[in-house]
Parts: structure tokens; C-alpha cells; sequence
């Protein structure tokens, strides 16, 4: 009698067993394992095309080389007159001209550079010259209007002038300064002008193919009821 208790408690245990396995089994299937979780994932890279953005489409603008070379010419011609030519004349050296006659260009670009500081050494003593003769005047004048009229008998005019003579001949050269400092101001410009415009040129195709052609033709002016035929040049360029 024990021993079928003992049979019967033996097989309701393992029977207990083999339902909390099937338990745990069905558990273990019902919730994996989330392996994303349990190491150390690096997502891997997938080759996608790249969407550009308004950045990436601002560095693939386009640009204009000979408008850099002006504005860089342009700079060092502000900073010292001449400067924009020498940088000029590295344009030359660097063989990327359009054209022929190199060493024409360059001889024409280092004239240009000489009659840049001829211009400025001639207006200098021009200046020097007429502040000279300004004060002379100035101070026969101002003699003058101290002694009532009578001319400084030390000074280099004596009786040869009149006192309105002398007053004419101060303002010329007063003018003549005013006209050198603005004529300074011009020399200047054009040394800017000139090298901005020689940088923008020297990407420009100006070779022995650039050609113009000039025809004479006729434009059609037809309106609802006649005709009109007008003469005009047709001008054609190739390069």
C-alpha cells in the first residue's frame, strides 16, 4: 500500500515537473531574446545617394576665375599703385593666356608700371614747383600789403610786377597745386581701372581664331497690311 502511494506521489511530481518545463519552454519561445540589445550593434553603413544640401549646392556654384583675378588686382592696386600689374604679369608667367605674343604683353604691362610712377614723379615736382612759387608770390604779396604797396626790395620780382601781378600769379599756382593733388587722384583711378581690366582680359579667348564679320542687311518690319524693308549692318563674331 505505501508503495502505490509512493508511485502515485512519485508520478504526480514528475508529471508537475514536466508541466513547469513545457512552461518555461513555452515562455522562453513566446519572448526572445532581443540580440540588438544583448551586444554591442554598430549599424552598418548603407550606400545611399547623398541628398545635397543648399551648403553643397553653394560649393559646386561655378566660379568665374577672371572675376576673382579682378577683384585680387583690384585689392593690390588700392594697396600700392603698380602692385596689380606685377600680379598681372604672374598671370602672364603662369602660361595660362589665351593668345600669343607673350613677351609683348609683358613689355606692354611693365611700360605701364614705368608711366604709372613717371606720372607720379612728374605731378610730384610739379607739386614742389608751384608751392615754391605759391610762397614767393605769398610773401611779395603780404610785403606789400604791409608797406602800402611798394614791392621787397630783397625779394626776386623788384618793380617788374604790380601788386594785381602778383596777386595773379599766387592764385595761379594755388590752382595749379589744386590741380596736381586732383590729378593724383586720377593717376590713382586709372592704375585700378587698368589692372582690374588687364586680370578680367587675360581669361578671355583673344586668340589668332577670335574674327568679326561685317554685312550689310535688311530688317522686316511687317505690320498687318504692307510691308516695310529696312537697311541695316549685320556684325557677326567668332571665336
Amino acid at each position: 500500500m505505501q508503495i502505490h502511494r509512493l508511485l502515485i506521489l512519485v508520478t504526480l511530481f514528475t508529471f508537475f515537473l514536466v508541466n513547469q518545463a513545457s512552461a518555461q519552454v513555452e515562455d522562453t519561445v513566446s519572448k526572445a531574446t532581443d540580440t540588438l540589445k544583448s551586444r554591442n550593434y554598430r549599424p552598418m553603413k548603407v550606400d545611399s545617394p547623398k541628398v545635397m544640401t543648399r551648403r553643397d549646392s553653394m560649393k559646386a556654384k561655378y566660379i568665374n576665375p577672371g572675376k576673382v583675378a579682378g577683384r585680387k588686382a583690384v585689392i593690390k592696386s588700392l594697396i600700392l599703385p603698380g602692385l596689380g600689374q606685377i600680379y598681372n604679369m604672374q598671370l602672364l608667367n603662369d602660361g595660362s593666356r589665351a593668345g600669343k605674343n607673350l613677351t609683348f604683353q609683358r613689355i606692354y604691362t611693365i611700360s605701364k608700371i614705368t608711366a604709372i610712377y613717371g606720372g607720379f614723379t612728374a605731378l610730384t615736382l610739379s607739386y614742389l614747383e608751384s608751392s615754391k612759387q605759391y610762397n614767393l608770390y605769398l610773401k611779395e604779396l603780404q610785403y606789400r600789403d604791409l608797406n602800402k604797396g611798394q614791392p621787397d626790395p630783397a625779394g626776386p620780382f623788384g618793380t617788374r610786377f604790380s601788386t594785381a601781378g602778383i596777386t595773379t600769379g599766387k592764385d595761379t599756382y594755388r590752382r595749379n597745386k589744386q590741380i596736381v593733388l586732383f590729378s593724383y587722384g586720377l593717376v590713382y583711378f586709372a592704375n585700378v581701372v587698368d589692372a582690374y581690366v588687364a586680370a578680367r582680359l587675360h581669361f578671355f579667348n583673344i586668340d589668332d581664331t577670335l574674327s568679326f564679320k561685317v554685312l550689310p542687311t535688311m530688317i522686316n518690319s511687317n505690320s498687318m497690311y504692307s510691308f516695310n524693308a529696312t537697311p541695316a549692318i549685320k556684325l557677326s563674331l567668332t571665336f
